[in-house]
C-alpha cells in the first residue's frame, strides 16, 4: 500500500499545484472572486477524499494473487472483492500488461466462461479488466509486495510448463 499511497498524494500535490498557482496570480493581481477562492480548495479537498477512498477500496481485501504448485488464487476484481481459484490446467496464458503507472500480471483461464458467476460488480469490473488487459483476472506487479522478478519466477516454477508464461 505504501507505494501506491506515495504515488497518490504526490498526484494530489501536483494538481493542487496546478490549481494552486494561477489562483494566487489572480489573487496577487487584485482580480479573485472570493467565491473562486472558496470553491478551489473545497474541489481540491473533495478530490483528495475520493482518492483516498479509491486507494482504500484498492488496497483492503486481502491477497490479491497467491501462487502455489496446484494454482493460484487471484483477485477478481480490482476493488474489494473475492478471488477465485484456479488450478494450473485450467490457465492458457499469464502475461504482463502496462496500463498507465500500473504493470499488471494477466491470467487468461482456457474456458472465458471462469468467473461469470461471481455477481452483477465482479461482472462489470471484470469486463473493464478484460477491455484493459485481455482478461478478466489481473493482479498489480509493481505495486507488490514482492519484486516483479520474484512473482515472476514463482509463476514460472509453479506453472512447471503446464500454461504459457509470457
Amino acid at each position: 500500500m505504501g507505494k501506491r499511497a506515495l504515488l497518490f498524494v504526490l498526484m494530489i500535490l501536483f494538481i493542487g499545484l496546478v490549481m494552486a498557482c494561477p489562483l494566487g496570480a489572480a489573487v496577487s493581481a487584485g482580480n479573485a472572486d472570493p467565491v473562486v477562492l472558496l470553491v478551489v480548495p473545497a474541489f481540491l479537498l473533495l478530490f483528495a477524499l475520493l482518492l483516498s477512498f479509491q486507494l482504500w477500496l484498492i488496497t483492503s481485501g486481502g491477497p490479491v494473487l497467491a501462487v502455489g504448485p496446484d494454482g493460484l488464487w487471484i483477485k477478481t476484481r480490482p476493488t474489494r472483492g473475492q478471488a477465485i481459484w484456479l488450478p494450473w490446467a485450467a490457465i492458457d496464458r499469464i502475461y504482463l500488461r502496462r496500463w498507465a503507472l500500473e504493470k499488471m500480471l494477466c491470467v487468461k483461464p482456457h474456458d472465458p466462461r471462469v468467473g461469470s458467476g461471481l455477481g452483477v460488480y465482479t461482472a462489470l469490473d471484470s469486463g473493464l479488466q478484460q477491455a484493459f488487459f485481455g482478461t478478466g483476472f489481473a493482479a498489480t506487479v509493481n505495486f507488490a509486495d514482492r519484486p516483479e522478478e520474484e512473482i515472476m519466477r514463482a509463476v514460472v516454477g509453479y506453472s512447471a510448463g503446464r500454461c504459457r508464461v509470457g
